[in-house]
C-alpha cells in the first residue's frame, strides 16, 4: 500500500460511514480492486480497518462534542445525583437512555453472531451487492410510507428499541449502519434530518466498543511498515468523515434519501458485474 492509496481509502472510509451506502461494501470492493486485500493473511486488512475506523469515531465526537457533553452532564445528574423518574427527566437525559436502549439489540446480536460477523461473509461481495440493492429498496419505502413528524424530544423507547433492532441489522455486510438506522427512523416517524442526527448519536457507544474491541484484538497483525500510511488514512477519514456528517445533517432538511437510494442500487449492480464478468473474485 502506498500513500495515495491510503489517502484514497481513507476518503472512502469517511464519507461511507456516514452516508448511507455502507463503509464495509466500498472499502472490500476499494481493497479488491487495489489488491490489498491477502487471501494469505486477510487478518492485516481486517486490522488495518478497524484502526482507520477510530477516525471516523473521532470525527462523531468532535462534530457532536457539546450535544454529548450536554447528554452525560444531564444524565448522571438526574440518574445518580437528583435522581428523577424518566418521565420527569429533560431531554438530554431522557436522549441518553434511548441512546443506551437503542444501543441492547446491536450488543446481543453481536456477540451472539460474532463468529459469523467476523467470518468470511463480512468480505463476501455477492451479500454486500445483495445488501446495498436491498436495503436501498427498503429505503425508498420508508420513504414513501414516513410522516416526517417527530423531533429529537419526541423519540419514545419503543422508537428506540425499534431503531436499536434496525442498527444491528448493519451486521449484515452492504447494509450501512447510518443506512439501517436512519431507514429505521423514518419509519418510526423521524424527520430526515433528525433520524441521521439520532442515527449518529446511536452509533457512539456501539462502534467505539467495537472499534476499541478489534484494534486491541487486532493490533498484532499490523505490518510496522505500514505505521505512516495507517495513520494518514485515519487522519484523513476523520476529516472526510467530519465533513460527511455535515453534509448529510444539512442534505437531509431540504432532500430526500432517493439520492442515496439509486446510488445504492447502481452500486449494487456494478459489484455484480464486476463479479460476474470475473473481473473480481468474490
Amino acid at each position: 500500500m502506498n500513500l495515495f492509496e491510503a489517502i484514497l481509502l481513507g476518503v472512502i472510509q469517511g464519507l461511507s460511514e456516514f452516508l448511507p451506502i455502507s463503509s464495509t461494501g466500498h472499502l472490500t470492493i476499494a481493497g479488491k480492486l487495489m489488491n490489498l486485500v491477502s487471501a494469505d493473511h486477510p487478518e492485516s486488512w481486517t486490522s488495518f480497518i478497524a484502526v482507520m475506523q477510530l477516525g471516523t469515531m473521532v470525527a462523531v465526537l468532535t462534530y457532536f462534542a457539546k450535544d454529548i457533553f450536554l447528554i452525560v452532564s444531564d444524565f448522571f445528574k438526574e440518574n445518580l445525583f437528583a435522581r428523577k423518574k424518566f418521565s420527569q427527566q429533560n431531554p438530554n437525559s431522557r436522549l441518553g437512555w434511548l441512546v443506551i436502549i437503542g444501543t441492547i439489540p446491536v450488543v446481543i446480536i453481536g456477540y451472539a453472531f460474532k463468529d459469523i460477523i467476523e467470518g468470511d461473509l463480512t468480505k463476501n461481495l455477492y451479500v454486500i451487492s445483495f445488501s446495498l440493492i436491498g436495503l436501498a429498496i427498503i429505503l425508498a419505502i420508508a420513504e414513501k410510507v414516513a410522516g416526517f413528524k417527530k423531533e429529537l424530544n419526541d423519540i419514545s423507547i419503543k422508537d428506540s428499541i425499534l431503531i436499536g433492532i434496525a442498527q444491528a441489522f448493519a451486521l449484515i455486510p452492504g447494509s450501512s449502519r447510518s443506512g439501517t438506522t436512519i431507514t429505521g427512523g423514518l419509519l418510526m416517524g423521524l424527520k430526515r434530518d433528525v433520524a441521521a442526527r439520532f442515527s449518529f448519536l446511536l452509533s457512539i457507544p456501539a462502534v467505539l466498543a467495537s472499534g476499541l474491541f478489534e484494534l486491541s484484538d487486532s493490533i498484532t497483525h499490523l505490518d510496522p511498515g505500514m505505521i505512516i500510511n495507517l495513520i494518514t488514512a485515519t487522519v484523513v477519514s476523520g476529516i472526510s468523515g467530519y465533513l460527511a456528517i455535515d453534509f448529510l445533517l444539512k442534505f437531509l432538511k431540504k432532500h430526500s434519501t432517493f439520492l442515496f437510494v439509486y446510488y445504492r442500487i447502481v452500486a449494487g449492480i456494478f459489484i455484480l458485474i464486476l463479479l460476474l464478468t470475473n473481473i473480481i473474485k468474490p
